[in-house]
């Protein structure tokens, strides 16, 4: 009987596996966005402490950020550092994938089985993208302290009523709001075309970063629009909560964390012959006395 890869096709008979397994990317609509949203805050309402207390960092952060701005008179560096939550939150998240992808398996889901990501064997992936994703804001950064530069030179402001008169009533301040959130809008761009379904494969199928990243493209030029308007929601949320002194972005990064989860599922169709992972070490429990020994596994083998 005749095959797709009979005749001189026929070498490439074994490497049919690998081809099965590239990910299948599913045409999706922006009803499938407010889907991903409500199934995100389902996971929220269902371990709302836990998701708080992984993303308490990112308020606390925030007003250290602005203290150090105010202090060191780099004013014009607050928003572009708020900003940046948008390129960094597809790593800071991790934790959060994790947590969803827990409870949509029917499997416990607490702060200490959010940190099972470190044990992932992809792990290694995520950290080398999360890298990029680090140089990218780091980028971000400096442009947009050089955009700054480029409009008002080098004298500081005098304050926040000096800073908003010379941004808002100014030509050069309106330069620097174009010019700033053009270049912005670039870098989160290429953020969310390389990161909107990264760490979730690598988490679900162990992909490398490579795979994850090329999968991700292919995502977003399949599906231009609800990925745009995806990018949108994220901006408009991340705005949203950094406002309040940035408090509400221990609801935001939670909420996206796990939106994000459930958009992967709906962008990438299930691996129709998944490799079985391996089996993740039991965590051992131990009470509050063990600190700060427990920090430090290999000197409780060494003293047994």
């Amino acid at each position: 009987m005749a095959t797709p890869y009979s005749g001189n096709a026929a070498p490439l008979a074994p490497s049919a596996p690998d081809q099965a397994a590239i990910p299948v990317i599913r045409k999706i609509r922006l009803s499938d966005l407010h889907d991903a949203l409500r199934l995100g805050w389902e996971d929220f309402k269902a371990v709302p402490s836990h998701a708080a207390i992984l993303c308490v960092i990112y308020p606390i952060l925030g007003l250290v950020l602005a203290r150090t701005v105010l202090g060191y008179s780099v004013l014009p560096l607050l928003f572009p550092l708020a900003a940046g939550f948008a390129l960094l939150g597809p790593f800071a998240a991790l934790g959060l994938y994790e947590l969803s992808r827990r409870r949509e398996l029917g499997q416990q889901a607490s702060a200490w089985d959010a940190l099972d990501v470190l044990r992932s064997p992809s792990f290694g992936a995520m950290l080398g993208l999360g890298t990029l994703l680090l140089a990218l804001f780091v980028t971000w950064v400096a442009t947009a302290q050089a955009i700054y530069v480029a409009a008002f030179g080098y004298e500081a402001a005098a304050g926040i009523p000096d800073f908003a008169r010379r941004v808002l009533t100014t030509s050069q301040g309106w330069w620097l709001i174009i010019a700033g959130c053009s270049v912005g809008f670039l870098f989160a761009v290429v953020a969310l075309c390389v990161s909107v379904v990264s760490f979730p494969l690598m988490l679900d199928r162990q992909a490398g970063a490579g795979d994850a990243m090329v999968t991700s493209l292919r995502a977003v030029a399949q599906n231009p629009l609800p990925m745009a308007v995806w990018g949108l929601i994220v901006a408009a949320l991340l705005v949203a909560g950094s406002l309040p002194a940035f408090l509400g972005l221990t609801i935001v990064i939670p909420l996206l964390g796990h939106a994000t989860w459930h958009l992967y599922r709906k962008v990438i169709a299930p691996d129709p012959n998944p490799r079985p992972l391996p089996p993740r070490p039991q965590r051992e429990r131990r009470s509050a006395a063990d600190f700060p020994s427990a920090l430090f596994p290999w000197r409780r083998k060494n003293d047994t």
